[in-house]
């Protein structure tokens, strides 16, 4: 299958690549993207960020000094007296 590169700076770097490995373009272009998906997908999940910036937030908390959650406290919070 035919693969053509329009943007001559890409093609550039791609001839770059093959030139300094010693191998043909197909194989660097292949390589490139590979390495690419590989650093993609070592990458962690949004969701995994987020249960560790919770866990963080829960380590770094001092629930003692905290205000109670009640209904006092949030009708204080929107204003209702």
């Amino acid at each position: 299958m035919a693969f053509h590169i329009k943007n001559k700076e890409t093609d550039a770097l791609a001839r770059k690549l093959a030139r300094a490995k010693g191998i043909g373009l197909t194989d660097a272009v292949h390589e490139a993207l590979e390495h690419e998906l590989d650093r993609e997908r070592a990458k962690p999940k949004q969701a995994d960020l987020a249960v560790q910036f919770c866990r963080e937030l829960r380590r770094l908390g001092n629930p003692e000094k905290g205000q109670p959650a009640d209904k006092a406290f949030f009708d204080d919070l929107s204003g209702n007296s």
